[in-house]
């Protein structure tokens, strides 16, 4: 209850990606679900931020630090009670968390496969790619994969949500990626 005696709103923290954002909305829809009174008009907010993260695109994860690129400022806010509760994918989340932070619930898993995409869909495998094509990922797990499969493939830094990834591709700044 605010001072004047009104509801405050729950106020969920995200990033502003497509994907944050779609999780987010479904961790509003659940919440609805589970306590209907939620579903009043101002009884949830969703506050978007940016993170370290989704600010610098030019250097790889690594560079800039690894884990926790993409959390530290929603963990920032929901310790300085700015937001309520803070969504996730757990691939951002550092193995460590931020003390006075807990992980209480996750979503069921969906599909863990990658997918992979080629720039003009000729090739369906990493397998059937040219010796020298060039893949863009930002993931180091990806790339000892993808190099142990064929050490003449060159793997590329590619960061970005998964919209701005398709539009390199299209861009022809890679030959193929692959997307979780």
């Amino acid at each position: 209850m605010s001072a004047e005696g009104e509801s405050t709103p729950l106020r969920i923290g995200t990033r502003g990606s497509p994907l944050a954002l779609a999780q987010a909305y479904e961790t509003r829809e659940r919440l609805i679900e589970a306590f209907p009174e939620l579903a009043e008009d101002g009884a949830l907010e969703i506050c978007v931020m940016k993170t370290q993260g989704d600010m610098i695109l030019d250097k790889s994860l690594m560079e800039l630090g690894g884990k926790g690129l993409f959390t530290k400022e929603l963990d920032t806010a929901l310790l300085g009670d700015e937001v309520d509760i803070c969504v996730h994918s757990m691939k951002d989340v550092p193995t460590w968390l931020p003390d006075g932070t807990v992980l209480p619930c996750n979503f069921p898993r969906e599909d863990t496969n990658d997918a992979f995409i080629h720039k003009d869909g000729s090739v369906k495998t990493i397998a059937e790619l040219p010796d020298g094509s060039v893949i863009g990922t930002a993931s180091l797990r990806r790339q000892a994969q993808i190099l142990a499969q064929n050490p003449t493939l060159k793997c590329v830094n590619f960061r970005g949500n998964v919209q701005t990834r398709l539009r390199k591709l299209d861009d022809g700044v890679v030959d193929a990626t692959l997307l979780a």
